[in-house]
């Protein structure tokens, strides 16, 4: 098991934090965010997403459940928000497990809501609040 813990300063020290998170992603396709509401998890996603070459917009699929964003190499990411799920049969009924088994990359907030349906091999990131504008972020598979 790997832990690596990664101190965020202010936003300014976003894409330096997304190339160590990208360098711990090699092999994982899941990806899943943890944190308190506003702990910043979209915001790290959108700075993550922009080093992986996507040139869209990254917002959060609060109520599309999920969003497909196009990195540099045309490959496909999906970008899930599973925080108003009520029930696992949500997630299935937009294919989740198609989306988690297709080998492109998943970056899932609240997967506590869908626990049952992510595989185990999966890395996990913990954002938490340190200060106004600082995070402490961990890395874990």
């Amino acid at each position: 098991m790997i832990s690596e813990t990664i101190l965020i300063s202010s936003l300014d020290a976003l894409p330096q934090a997304a190339a160590q998170v990208r360098a711990a992603m090699h092999g994982h396709s899941i990806i899943c965010f943890e944190g308190e509401m506003g702990a910043g998890k979209t915001t790290f996603i959108k700075a993550l997403c922009q080093s992986l070459g996507v040139p869209d917009d990254i917002s959060s699929p609060t109520f599309s459940l999920v969003n497909e964003y196009r990195d540099a190499e045309n490959q496909p990411i999906y970008h899930f928000d599973f925080y108003r799920m009520n029930d696992v049969r949500e997630a299935e009924g937009i294919g989740a497990l198609e989306y988690f088994d297709s080998g492109y990359l998943c970056l899932i907030e609240w997967p506590s809501r869908v626990e049952a349906l992510l595989p185990p091999e999966r890395l996990v990131i913990t954002l938490t609040v340190t200060g106004p504008s600082s995070r402490e972020l961990k890395i874990e598979n």
